[in-house]
């Protein structure tokens, strides 16, 4: 592959700027701008000149064919991080003959090269976008080959069953040992439970990794966009005694105790008093309905009956006016109550992905979807028709970790990958 480079670190002033370059070359290419190149993985400090003209004093290393991150040559040098430095360097290896990479480029050819399967490098791009420690724990699992592993264990077994099929196919008549058939059986059965029990995790998995959306529902002046406020610790939301402020949904998104949530402020809930108010309320019921938890806030903590599903929370607004106080209640002028809120809200939001899979993407679900169905009633096949569904369940395997197939989401997938990554 033709050579390639970008700044590894984010772009802008800092304490060190690092331009990776991999590629057929990248060891010549960075010894015509430092000198000769130390060993492998070792760093040297240099300077770095580029036609007699001194750049910048660095640290250069470089990783053998087949030993680095791209499974290409790769060096590294670490500069000064000054954007005019970056630039200046930048500009040299294009004078070389290096070319700026493109977003994910780097990771696509470790993909390309056999370093990394799809599902790592899906996680991987959920590493690089986690804002949570809940994400970031699944998204590592991922990243560091969970799936992957898994996935070659289920493809064993399908392996195993398909050989044993095909002795009882291609050696009917010969003595073949009366056992075959059922240990096809088990195999196929133990597979059945593995992927179901992934199956069953997807959908915490997936709220872990995109996150929650937890509504705040009531009538007018009931504290909805105080709280919010609160939340965000600054002004967000416009606070008035005027019923009706609030029309659009406005959105904070927050680190609940290491798992992604989106709040939402919604407008109160009364009869419209005009046709812009009445907009704002109905989208406000439809975002609540979709939301996976919502807060029902009013002065005396009375739920809204057409929006209250199983697992929502009733509070009460105003607490620091209230004589009295039954269950939670919260006074964002004040903070009272709100810690409790929010330590309740996580209780039951990690209830719900307790039991969270490794697969959280819906491309992943649907290979394995795809490998579970086509086990599914497989006791009631001809022989020939079993191997052909272990085929189908093991080339949906082979999807899933990119063996086959995997052109399609390539581009999709690195997308959102950032350039030097």
């Amino acid at each position: 592959m033709d050579l390639i480079f970008a700044e590894a670190t984010p772009p802008g002033r800092g304490g060190v700027s690092i331009i990776r370059l991999s590629g057929s070359g990248a060891r010549s290419a960075a010894e015509r701008l430092v000198g000769p190149m130390p060993s492998p993985r070792v760093a040297y400090f240099r300077d770095l000149a580029d036609a007699d003209d001194l750049i910048d004093q660095v640290l250069a290393m470089w990783f053998a064919d087949g030993s680095s991150f791209t499974g290409e040559e790769v060096a590294e040098l670490h500069l000064h991080g000054a954007p005019v430095i970056a630039r200046r360097v930048g500009r040299a290896l294009v004078d070389l003959g290096a070319r700026p990479a493109e977003a994910g480029e780097f990771t696509r050819r470790a993909f390309l090269n056999g370093r990394m399967d799809l599902a790592s490098i899906e996680g991987l791009g959920d590493l690089l976008a986690a804002e949570t420690e809940e994400q970031r724990k699944l998204a590592l699992r991922t990243a560091s080959g969970e799936l992957g592993r898994k996935a070659e264990d289920w493809r064993r077994l399908l392996v195993e069953a398909g050989a044993l099929v095909e002795v009882s196919v291609d050696f009917a008549d010969e003595d073949v040992p009366d056992d075959v058939p059922q240990r096809v059986f088990e195999a196929i059965e133990e597979l059945q439970i593995a992927l179901r029990r992934e199956l069953d995790g997807f959908g915490a998995a997936e709220r872990l990794r995109a996150g929650f959306e937890i509504a705040i529902v009531g009538p007018p002046n009931a504290g909805k966009s105080s709280l919010l406020n609160r939340l965000a610790k600054r002004e967000m939301a416009i606070v008035s005694e005027t019923a009706g402020t609030t029309r659009d949904v406005i959105e904070l998104r927050y680190d609940l105790h290491g798992l992604a949530v989106t709040f939402l402020d919604t407008a109160g809930l009364r009869d419209a008093e005009n046709a812009i108010e009445a907009v704002g309320i109905e989208r406000a019921r439809q975002r609540a309905a979709l939301a996976d938890l919502r807060i029902h806030l009013s002065v005396d903590g009375t739920p809204v009956r057409d929006l209250w599903f199983e697992g929502d929370l009733a509070v009460q607004g105003h607490a620091d006016k209230l004589a009295h106080v039954s269950g939670l209640a919260v006074s964002p002028i004040t903070g009272q109550g709100v810690e409790a809120l929010l330590s309740t809200l996580h209780a039951r939001l990690q209830q719900r992905v307790a039991h969270a899979g490794v697969i959280s993407h819906d491309r992943q679900r649907a290979e394995l979807a795809t490998a579970l169905s086509a086990l599914e009633n497989i006791g009631d096949f001809p022989a020939e028709l079993i191997a052909e569904s272990l085929r189908i369940a093991a080339s949906s395997l082979d999807r899933l970790v990119g063996r086959i197939g995997a052109e399609d989401y390539l581009d999709l997938i690195f997308l959102s990958f950032c350039i030097g990554k």
